[in-house]
């Protein structure tokens, strides 16, 4: 059997395949809120040995993106109930990823008393859309003051026991790709000259610390990270310290024993190659699970697999039109494509009827 395909462990879960949904962002959440609608789209890929829900944001001050879901409210952890009973029911596995968005925002997609926060005031480059007034620029954020900070950590833990409660088998923080955490870890957007900025050990403290406070909330092995060493997205740049900022990451993780590390590589979608060394520095020294992602296919998949270059493989897009990816590349069945215009759109086209 392809090992693919073959059963393994995450802490304490039995995961039926390697294969893991990756989390997508797919803006069918009206007015924040999980639905009927999302609950049908995740229990039709419940096959996948684990499923990654799309960013879902643990604050107010976290739901950047149009339609995005969040998981501090009462009525959020009642509607996430809904999606995890049907993916459990479909004996699949789910974790729910939580994503602050940080200066990746705009006032327009916040409710009431929200605030754009960030740990410096730089805004991002470019726009982002608005139901309310279409593509707009992205704002200055207001600089994180200590009590930001604290009160963000701990909105992180609210949510991790918020997902406790509607029914996840675990949360994955999201530190890769621009947002909140990733935001601190990167000297393209943190200026700051406080024990929150300016050296690695400064730098990697934001997600070290979120990482303890949601272990010590639900156990840390029901926690996982997401980063994006080498990132581009949402205006992120490498620096020379960053081969030893993630090593240091990776250090700190161990000692709170995350169960799994989820590395990002977007270069099968344009962006630049994360760099092998980086890979294997992390894949040597995490002592948890390693999530593979980046434009995989099965053959790609089996054999990174086989060489123990991970311990699972995230598949994105082509769980968006394939809800039966597994069994379809199990049998060798032919893909069917995307609608990359239907990604963001309410609705159940392109989303729940392929």
């Amino acid at each position: 059997m392809s090992v693919l395909f073959s059963p393994t462990e995450l802490g304490s879960l039995q995961l039926k395949n390697r294969m893991v949904m990756a989390p997508m962002t797919r803006s069918r959440a009206v007015d924040n809120l999980p639905n009927d609608l999302m609950a049908k789209y995740y229990a039709m890929r419940a096959e996948a040995g684990l499923i990654i829900t799309e960013g879902v944001s643990p604050s107010p001050n976290g739901l950047g993106y149009a339609r995005i879901p969040g998981l501090f409210s009462a009525a959020q952890v009642q509607g996430w109930r809904k999606v995890t009973d049907a993916v459990h029911a479909a004996d699949g596995k789910i974790f729910v990823q939580l994503m602050h968005t940080g200066r990746i925002c705009h006032a327009e997609n916040l409710p009431a008393g929200a605030r754009v926060l960030a740990p410096s005031t730089m805004a991002a480059e470019g726009e982002i859309w608005t139901d309310s007034r279409g593509l707009q620029p992205h704002p200055s954020p207001s600089a994180m003051s200590e009590s930001d900070i604290t009160a963000a950590i701990a909105e992180f833990a609210t949510a991790a026991r918020n997902a406790m409660e509607a029914g996840f088998d675990g949360v994955e923080l999201h530190g890769a790709n621009g947002y909140l955490i990733d935001q601190f870890l990167n000297t393209a957007s943190n200026h700051r000259t406080d024990r929150w900025g300016g050296s690695v050990e400064n730098r990697v403290r934001f997600a070290v610390e979120v990482a303890k406070a949601c272990a010590a909330a639900i156990g840390a092995q029901r926690v996982g990270m997401r980063i994006s060493p080498y990132g581009v997205f949402n205006c992120m740049a490498p620096d020379a310290e960053m081969d030893s900022l993630y090593e240091r990451l990776i250090t700190a993780l161990n000692e709170v024993g995350l169960v799994y590390i989820h590395v990002v590589d977007h270069s099968a979608m344009g962006a630049p190659e994360v760099p092998l060394a980086i890979k294997e520095m992390i894949r040597a020294g995490f002592k948890g699970k390693y999530i593979l992602s980046g434009g995989y296919d099965l053959a790609r998949a089996n054999a990174d697999l086989d060489a123990n270059r991970g311990d699972l493989v995230a598949f994105g897009r082509p769980f968006i039109s394939n809800p039966d990816l597994v069994r379809k590349l199990r049998e060798g069945i032919p893909l069917t494509p995307a609608d990359a215009e239907t990604f963001y759109t309410p609705g159940e086209k392109g989303y729940t009827d392929y």
